[in-house]
């Protein structure tokens, strides 16, 4: 009673760092890598990857340039979100101003103030890290940060000409606790507005808030960029 066990083979020797978990990089080797599809914004590949124990397998997962998402905050403590449809599939989604990284090495805060701009007609005046995650580990390379965004207002200058699925977007403001319950009735399911509104819950209720946030060009190893 009151002792647990590790499964066969974990590695108990390094404790988390300051009593915390920590993700760290590694790599086993790449035997050979193979890109059989390349489409306009990613690609498909197979890695022959060989493992700890000197055998060698197959893996295969889309090769993404990353993403940023925007979780903005309007005076009235409000999410702006928009309903874009996802053919992948089938429906149309709730989601926050997201974007890939078109550029590599583009520096992440600048594209999603271009998102922000591009899907919202917004500018903010106070941004900060969220939180940075991979959506689909197990067979994408995609990394997503999502910034909150706060003090907002109109971008001003001419509107951005929307196409193909965001032109049909819809714009709305909602409360963070709607967009939590939603998500937690199964009635929203885009990935970065579930966590996205998570992560908010969350930093309010730690120690130092909102202000304790990451600043908005917080290092990125994922995606290092430059400037």
């Amino acid at each position: 009673m009151g002792t647990s066990s590790l499964p066969t083979g974990t590695d108990s020797t390094a404790p988390p760092r300051d009593g915390r978990l920590t993700d760290t990089a590694a790599h086993w080797p790449v035997v050979e890598s193979v890109t059989p599809f390349r489409g306009a914004k990613t690609a498909m590949r197979t890695d022959t990857v060989r493992m700890p124990d000197g055998a060698v397998a197959d893996r295969d997962y889309q090769v993404h340039p990353g993403s940023v998402a925007i979780l903005a905050l309007d005076e009235e403590d409000r999410v702006v979100v928009l309903r874009q449809y996802r053919h992948a599939v089938r429906q149309k989604l709730w989601e926050i101003p997201a974007g890939l990284l078109d550029v590599p090495g583009e520096n992440p805060l600048h594209a999603a103030q271009r998102e922000l701009y591009e899907e919202a007609y917004l500018k903010a005046g106070d941004w900060r890290v969220l939180t940075d995650f991979y959506p689909t580990p197990g067979g994408c390379d995609e990394a997503v940060r999502i910034f909150l965004a706060r003090d907002l207002s109109p971008a001003g200058g001419e509107r951005y000409a929307a196409s193909d699925e965001e032109a049909d977007m819809e714009l709305a403001t909602v409360s963070l606790p709607d967009l939590v319950q939603g998500a937690l009735a199964g009635e929203l399911h885009n990935s970065c507005l579930v966590l996205g509104a998570f992560a908010l819950t969350a930093a309010r209720a730690t120690e130092g808030g909102l202000d304790a946030l990451r600043p908005a060009e917080a290092e990125w190893p994922a995606r290092p960029f430059t400037a």
